[in-house]
């Protein structure tokens, strides 16, 4: 093989076929070899095999990762090793960094692991680069297929969720304590309602959520919307739980008549949503100002807005998308996206620097 593809499983007959006809009849294009699936085998003799590679990442969109084989060895950790430091010392440089990714297909005495802290310790003392696991400038690639390994080098490139100099939100999400009036509607709508809340309010992780009574409200209406915005939240807390390599927030969920919430939470920030306010980013300094407290309480109106008297007690009044009325179940990932772009735009919010873990690093 001369180029490995790496694709969505179930898609490797797709992007053979494609990969096949923009590199022509010459090219051999082999779709889930051995049976794995999401993997393409190309090999293209008295070709420039990274030329391939190239074309493969500009025409075939199929392709998530392409991998570009510059050694092939037995599945053996020294001879892995061996491979590994020969393509190194001419790919790597000693101001570059570097992470080696290791996927093992099939049945072996080594992990992946093993294998990434013996081959990255060797080219680290044969390039004097530094490891970087998070945003490598020069990642290798280790390719096992049962008794064979590729050394590759990736010809497209690495994306991650949280990259060094990202704002980090979650901090500040987890200082919003929001009062939600309760929406009001056939049971069915109510329902469906509660939970497209529920889900929001767990999916941005916020303190608290307060459903707020301003007027009288049936019993069975307000307990079907509660009910369901707890379903809400576990569902959306169960994918969170699953998917998510860190701790979950679980938002709880009280219940308070408006105006005695208004004044238990004298002297706090109390913030009001309504197309009346202020732009949120004409305000950002002021946002940035509140958020330096432990809590800052944001009221989000159902059908009808929050009441013009409370306008008075709130230390400001913000429109989150101007001459646009937002539909009750997008006002809050609406709030929370326009909050955490206003807080970045004043240069409030932290940025991730890298994970420091110390043991890898020796390891490797």
């Amino acid at each position: 093989m001369d180029v490995i593809v790496k694709t969505r499983r179930g898609f490797e007959k797709i992007a053979a076929s494609h990969i096949g006809e923009v590199l022509g009849p010459g090219a051999e294009v082999e779709p889930a070899p051995f049976g794995y699936l999401g993997i393409v085998f190309v090999k293209a003799p008295g070709s420039d095999k990274w030329a391939l590679a190239q074309l493969i990442a500009q025409k075939v969109p199929e392709a998530d990762r392409v991998l570009v084989v510059e050694k092939l060895v037995p599945a053996d950790p020294a001879e892995i090793e061996k491979a590994a430091v020969e393509v190194a010392k001419r790919y790597i440089n000693p101001d570059d960094t570097f992470a080696i990714r290791t996927t093992r297909r099939g049945s072996h005495t080594f992990s992946s692991i093993d294998i990434n802290v013996r081959v990255g310790a060797a080219v680290k003392e044969i390039t004097g680069a530094n490891v970087d696991l998070e945003e490598p400038t020069k990642p290798l690639y280790v390719e096992i297929f049962q008794d064979t390994a590729a050394v590759c080098i990736p010809a497209t490139g690495e994306y991650r969720k949280l990259r060094r100099d990202k704002p980090l939100a979650l901090g500040y999400l987890r200082k919003v304590a929001l009062g939600q009036f309760v929406y009001e509607g056939d049971e069915e709508a109510v329902r469906k309602m509660g939970e497209r809340i529920g889900r929001a309010v767990q999916t941005f992780e916020v303190g608290e959520l307060t459903i707020l009574l301003h007027k009288p409200v049936q019993g069975r209406a307000l307990r079907a919307f509660i009910q369901a915005v707890e379903e809400g939240i576990e569902s959306r807390y169960q994918i969170q739980v699953k998917s998510y390599g860190r701790a979950v927030w679980k938002v709880p969920v009280y219940v308070y008549e408006l105006y005695q919430y208004v004044r238990a939470r004298e002297g706090e920030p109390i913030v009001v949503t309504d197309p009346k306010g202020e732009y949120v980013t004409h305000v950002k300094e002021k946002l940035a100002e509140l958020f330096s407290r432990e809590r800052v309480n944001i009221l989000i109106g159902a059908r009808e807005g929050v009441p013009p008297g409370v306008f008075r007690f709130a230390t400001l009044v913000v429109d989150l998308v101007p001459q646009v009325t937002i539909a009750t179940d997008f006002v809050v990932p609406s709030l929370a996206i326009a909050l955490i772009s206003a807080l970045e735009e004043a240069k409030a919010l932290p940025k991730y620097t890298g994970r420091r873990d110390k043991k890898l690093r020796t390891l490797t």
